[in-house]
């Protein structure tokens, strides 16, 4: 299956011939020696192909090249956000980006105000003080599975066995990510199940995995107030790591409910 002349049309024309993300005109006039040059990209939400970015074996492949999953970018923001699956992750960001831009379209021509551009900012109070260590596989989806977004870290492998296990680790995230509360019952047992072995395989390479959740402030767009964009963050380190800090919770706990001491 291909993207219909229809659906090319549908998604040109409520683009307005712009990027959605940097808003360049995608049709370059032509010269007096050539003809016009096009320099945009229908380009897909959900990959169609399994190691392709934000891939889902739960999206229905009939929509695969429909217009609810393109968006109109240039050619070098499509390779950006396929590039860059950690930041790009979710569909969800490129499905807003795409509205917003569509919205700004739409003001555009009828003379209303002006979208402010979306973005995202940190916040200090959204920061994690520090990353636990996750040991299980419920940890893990817990973990992912509040947030919108993956970022991800690890310390530089040395072997392509390396390679291939913190890869298909990370990549098992993703999915899992992607499918979201589609989930079923069943196949989250079966998910936490194969996440707590990984973390096994991993640690018996030499490997710990750290999480946390950061919360970031996701404002501009056709919103009205800034809305909570929580981020999963899983970093993997090697165990001698010296930026491993080794703490323990019962002492750090016995600590924090003694009186406060007077000084003399």
């Amino acid at each position: 299956m291909s993207i219909v002349d229809k659906t090319r049309k549908i998604l040109w024309g409520r683009s307005g011939n712009r990027c959605a993300i940097c808003k360049h005109e995608l049709v370059v006039n032509a010269t007096p020696v050539d003809d016009e040059s096009v320099v945009g990209d229908e380009c897909h939400i959900v990959s169609s192909l399994p190691n392709g970015p934000r891939y889902d074996a739960s999206y229905p492949r009939r929509k695969l090249d429909s217009y609810e999953n393109l968006i109109l970018l240039c050619r070098v923001h499509h390779k950006m956000v396929d590039d860059q699956a950690d930041t790009y992750t979710t569909a969800d960001i490129l499905r807003q980006m795409k509205a917003n831009h569509e919205t700004w379209v739409s003001k555009k021509l009828t003379g209303e105000p002006e979208l402010k551009p979306l973005k995202f900012r940190r916040i200090k109070q959204g920061i994690p003080a520090y990353l636990s260590r996750l040991t299980t596989g419920k940890e893990v989806l817990n973990l992912v599975m509040s947030a919108y977004a993956l970022s991800t870290d690890n310390d530089e492998l040395k072997s392509q066995d390396e390679v291939d296990l913190v890869g298909g680790f990370l990549q098992a995230i993703s999915d899992l990510m992607e499918i979201g509360n589609d989930l079923e019952l069943s196949s989250r047992v079966k998910a936490v199940y194969d996440l707590t072995d990984s973390l096994a395989e991993l640690e018996r390479a030499g490997f710990f995995v750290f999480g946390g959740r950061e919360v970031q402030l996701m404002e501009g767009g056709i919103m009205t107030e800034p809305s909570d964009w929580p981020i999963a963050i899983l970093n993997i380190l090697r165990k001698d790591n010296p930026e491993i800090i080794h703490v323990n919770l019962d002492d750090l706990k016995k600590q924090n409910d003694q009186p406060p001491t007077t000084g003399k």
